[in-house]
């Protein structure tokens, strides 16, 4: 559900920002939106990949050895 908040003039605003638009109205998303949007998740992403492997190393090391042997044995 989108964060609703009163503007300076009182009329509900959703995080796009857009005045008098209901809850389950959105606005088109752009080609640029999107891409912000999966690249901030992709980065996410990676830093919680890189924060379990510091607290697992053990797992962490048997995820890189089962994953070289599947690109080891991979056919193209």
């Amino acid at each position: 559900m989108p964060d609703l908040s009163d503007g300076a003039d009182g009329a509900a605003r959703d995080r796009s920002g857009a005045p008098g638009r209901a809850a389950g109205e959105r606005a088109p998303e752009t080609d640029a939106e999107r891409r912000l949007r999966r690249a901030i998740f992709l980065r996410e992403l990676a830093e919680a990949r890189a924060l379990r492997d510091r607290v697992q190393p053990r797992r962490a090391k048997t995820a890189r050895l089962r994953h070289a042997m599947r690109m080891r044995t991979f056919r193209w």
